[in-house]
This record gives C-alpha cells, structure tokens and sequence, in this order.
C-alpha cells in the first residue's frame, strides 16, 4: 500500500494538524530507523520496501512545499549577481522575519518558557554538519572546497570541545531539558524531516543547498536573542556557547556562503536558481510555522508580542 502524500499547502483545509501530527511523527521514526547505526538484517526485501514508503513519503511532502512557495519563485532572477541580490533580500523580507517570538525570549520568558522552546528546539535539530555533508556530494571543487570549510567549523575545527552538535548538547543539560520527539510539536519534526528530505536526495540538492545557506544568513539575529534570554536568566557562559557563537560566526558563514557557493552555481548552471529559492523559501516557512505554533503554545498573544518587538511595555492591569 502506497504512504498517503501530506500537503501542506495553504489552502489545503481538509487536512487537519491531527494528521499532519501523525504523519511527521511517522516520518520521524522512519527517518530515525534509517540513519541508526547498525549491522545489515536479515530481510533486505522487507528493508528496501520500507525505503520505498519513506521516500515516497517524502517526495509527497517536498512537492506540496514547492507548490505552496512557488507563487513567490516565478520571477527569480538566473544571472548570478540579481540572484544574490534576491537571496540576501529574504533577511529582511522572507517568511518568519522580525517574528516577535524572539525579542519575546531575549526580554520575557522565564525559565519554563525558555525550557520548553530549547527542548523543541533540540529534539527538531537535524544535524546542520549531517545536512552539509549530505549535501557536498559531487559539487563542483569551488562550492564543494566552502561546504567543507563550513563543515570543518561545525566539527570544531578538529576540536571535540568546539564542536557545535555537543556544544548544543550542553546547554540542554544546563537547562535540564530532555529532548524527545513524542513531547514536541509536528511543526518542528516537519522542519527536520523537510531539511533532511532535502539533503538526503540527489533530485533536491540545489533546494537544500538554498535552505541550507538561508539558515545561515538569517539565524543570527534569532540566536543573539536567545542568547540574550539565556544570559537573562543566568545560564552560563558554557551553557550560552553555542548560541553565542552562532550569532556571529553564521554572519560570516553567510556571506561565504553565498558569494563562493550560491554565485557559482547559478553562474555555471543559471536553471538552478528557482530550486535554490525554492530551498530557501520552504526552509523559511517551515521555520515560520514553527515560530506560530510556539507563540500559541507559550500564550505570547500578538498585542503583547508587537509591544515586545517594538520595545514597549504594556500595562499591568490593577
């Protein structure tokens, strides 16, 4: 029996978040069963049909993003330097931007609410180092030699301390968090499974290469302000590393990035571009509707989140 596709399109009304639910959470576990670590079974058959459903399952859902952000890739500019032009334009105007969670976290959240947003945060992470590598194959030298450059920095340039995967790792400690999939919300499972979709297949390479570089120019300004809170509520500089470090060294991680990955390749095959903005654009709205569903869950409502961004105070009822 094939694996029902999920469509996460805007006007797809008829499915609703309990199945969306389920199915990333299906996802999830297939994702985990193929990348564990272990000898070869016995039953390859049984294996490659589970391979099968999966992929089939993750085709569907790549399909439904592309369709849903392709109203805004039709116009993309092929000439490298209009591209890039375009791209670094999404700090400033892509889905999630300026989003009020964050100066929420940096100036309000206390401890449980901080807690709760990590462990969502921890048990969604894909592995950015993973997702480069994954990525890297077969790239021409120019934009293979900077993907492994970014993916030497993620290793902590040989340094078990400086490791970015454990450097997460802590702070979860610190704040005594236990990631676990059953306690997060499909919007951040969805997340994972997009990037790793992405990454893990030949036909969306340009698209994780797009989503890929869109985190890196756009998730500075979200982790200073989580670093901002942590600091806030007195976590420590070990336990802050990874956000603190993450808010500068993606700055220029970022415009490498783009200037000796993204140019090149729309240089050398301009027909790339719209998949790379496509990346960019459904790793953006994956991260939008993950921002949303934190907001409801941590009760910010929109009045008092504006006042947050803006900088204001709203007044405390007598």
């Amino acid at each position: 029996m094939h694996a029902k596709v999920f469509d996460t399109r805007d006007d797809a009304s008829d499915h609703p978040c309990r199945w969306a639910n389920a199915f990333h959470r299906d996802l999830m576990r297939r994702n985990h069963d193929r990348l564990r670590l272990a000898p070869p079974g016995d039953d390859w058959e049984a294996e490659l049909r589970a391979e099968s459903q999966l992929r089939r399952m993750e085709v569907g859902f790549v399909e439904a993003e592309r369709h849903a952000v392709a109203p805004w890739t039709r116009n993309v500019p092929t000439r490298a330097p209009a591209f890039l032009a375009w791209f670094e334009r999404l700090e400033q105007t892509g889905p999630g931007q300026g989003d009020p969670l964050f100066p929420w976290l940096a100036q309000e959240a206390d401890v449980t609410a901080m807690r709760w947003f990590i462990k969502q945060e921890a048990a969604g992470e894909a592995g950015f180092d993973d997702l480069v590598a994954l990525s890297q194959l077969r790239l021409p030298a120019g934009p293979k030699l900077e993907m492994a450059r970014n993916y030497w920095d993620e290793m902590g340039r040989g340094r078990l301390d400086g490791m970015h995967g454990p450097m997460l790792d802590r702070a979860v400690a610190e704040l005594d968090v236990v990631p676990d999939p059953d306690e997060t919300v499909w919007e951040s499972l969805a997340l994972a499974n997009l990037m790793l979709a992405m990454a893990g297949s030949r036909r969306y390479v340009y698209h994780a290469i797009g989503a890929l570089g869109v985190v890196e120019l756009t998730a500075p300004g979200r982790v200073s302000r989580v670093n901002e809170g942590l600091q806030r509520l007195g976590i420590s500089p070990t336990g802050r590393r990874y956000f603190q470090l993450h808010a500068g060294l993606d700055v220029r991680h970022s415009e490498a990035w783009n200037r000796e990955v993204l140019g090149p390749l729309v240089e050398r095959d301009p027909d790339c571009a719209v998949a790379l903005a496509e990346g960019a654009l459904m790793r953006m709205r994956a991260g939008a509707r993950c921002f949303e569903r934190y907001r409801a869950h941590l009760g910010i409502a929109a009045e008092r989140a504006i006042s947050v961004r803006e900088g204001r105070k709203l007044p405390v009822a007598a």
